[in-house]
């Protein structure tokens, strides 16, 4: 089963939590605190995997969850980084965030991709001795992995793409000038999945070209089997345009090729611009006037011209030889720029971003990114309820208050929690 487009979910691992411990020693006075780190949690990471060729696996298994971090221990004792957890798709697969659309990783390289980041491991409160606070009773809880849900998208990695009408001989000239193997058959639809192939040009210059089957008109609307695989041009620095010239199926050639060309566009405009090689097949079938009438349309266009007879070999290798110098003057394989952005970096320029308005005489603080602070703050012990108010004063929460008339003794809600306002 050939699956290009799959949507799953994946969560980093949370940062284990620090530890609040005490050391005690025989002999050994004012030990002091030695509360441990927690360990990160694991990353989700992409890695592109040549063996692979769908992401038929994504249909069965759609949740990927890493491994926490651990927790820290006594002793100053950090807990253990949590592994990450490696996903292998094929090469040319791009990962999108699901929610917004934007570009997270393109796998067409060798590098690994990580797209979800294990959350930060928590300090032990061995961190929050200070002369005058020797034994802080509290620490830090690790923070959360990201999560996501990611669409994936297969863009077959190809310099050339066939288009054309079923049954023009997409797959039979892909069979005459590769070692790939087609089915090949006189009917519509033959090919039901894009085919790649290595043509190899001269020693140690070679091209891969893709067939890409179902094109035919209302291609980009869903209809025929071409909106499934128009995804897969993309990619291609160039398109060879095959038509039947003979016209052997009642169609006409020049409705034929301003028709794919249209879906193209449709699809993505950029595809209309992209360089094109006109093939006109079946030329063993086409009366000399067909030829060059469609010779004239074509070249009047401003396109390059090949006729070939594609079962026999006839005119492929000028047609070869052509793509070859085609593809010498053009970039490379296009890759998509990563616009993602992580979500740490998100928070980072979130910090400090709060909303104060009163309801009843109560000051309520919106602020998500409060969360983690108050996360490790135990309400009954002093120390720990001082250390969330100099966070709250270096934010210029309290400042904004102040600024508000609020009073000694009036009620803020922070995330639910209701404290008392004493200056």
């Amino acid at each position: 089963m050939f699956v290009d487009k799959v949507t799953i979910k994946v969560k980093a691992g949370n940062g284990g939590n620090g530890s609040v411990a005490f050391h005690r020693e025989k002999y050994v006075a004012a030990g002091g605190p030695d509360g441990g780190d927690g360990g990160r949690g694991g990353n989700v990471v992409f890695q592109a995997d040549t063996n692979l060729s769908t992401l038929v696996d994504f249909k069965y298994k759609r949740r990927f969850f890493a491994e926490n971090g651990s927790p820290g221990g006594g002793g100053r004792r950090s807990g253990r980084n949590a592994p990450d957890l490696v996903i292998r798709v094929p090469r040319g697969t791009v990962v999108r965030d699901a929610a917004s659309g934007r570009v997270m990783a393109d796998l067409s390289g060798e590098e690994p991709a990580v797209v979800a980041r294990g959350g930060k491991g928590g300090w032990g409160n061995s961190h929050f001795a200070t002369p005058t606070r020797q034994c802080p009773r509290f620490s830090k809880p690790g923070l959360p992995g990201e999560e996501y849900e990611v669409e994936l998208e297969l863009k077959l990695l190809a310099d050339v793409g066939l288009v054309g009408f079923p049954n023009v001989g997409k797959s039979t000239l892909l069979s005459m000038v590769s070692a790939a193997r087609p089915e090949i058959a006189n009917y519509h639809f033959t090919t039901l999945t894009p085919v790649l192939g290595v043509v190899k040009v001269a020693e140690g210059k070679s091209f891969v070209m893709a067939d890409i089957p179902g094109l035919i008109e209302g291609a980009s609307e869903g209809v025929g089997l071409g909106h499934e695989f128009l995804r897969h041009v993309d990619r291609c620095r160039l398109i060879v345009h095959v038509v039947d010239v003979s016209g052997s199926e009642g169609r006409d050639p020049v409705g034929d090729f301003e028709s794919i060309n249209a879906e193209l566009e449709k699809f993505n405009p950029e595809l209309a611009s992209r360089p094109q090689i006109v093939a006109a097949n079946k030329t063993d079938m086409a009366s000399p006037e067909q030829l060059a009438a469609f010779r004239g349309y074509i070249e009047e266009k401003g396109y390059p011209f090949y006729e070939i007879c594609a079962p026999i070999g006839e005119g492929i290798e000028p047609l070869v030889y052509a793509i070859s110098q085609k593809l010498d003057t053009l970039p490379p394989i296009r890759e998509y720029e990563v616009d993602h952005v992580p979500l740490e970096e998100r928070e980072r320029l979130a910090r400090n971003v709060f909303d104060i308005h009163v309801e009843d005489g109560v000051y309520i603080v919106e602020a998500d990114w409060l969360m983690p602070a108050l996360g490790m703050v135990d309400m009954d012990d002093y120390e720990s309820l001082q250390y969330f108010q100099r966070v709250l004063r270096q934010s210029g929460i309290i400042d904004r208050l102040e600024e508000m008339g609020i009073q000694e003794g009036d009620t803020v809600s922070i995330l639910n929690f209701e404290f008392e306002y004493i200056r």
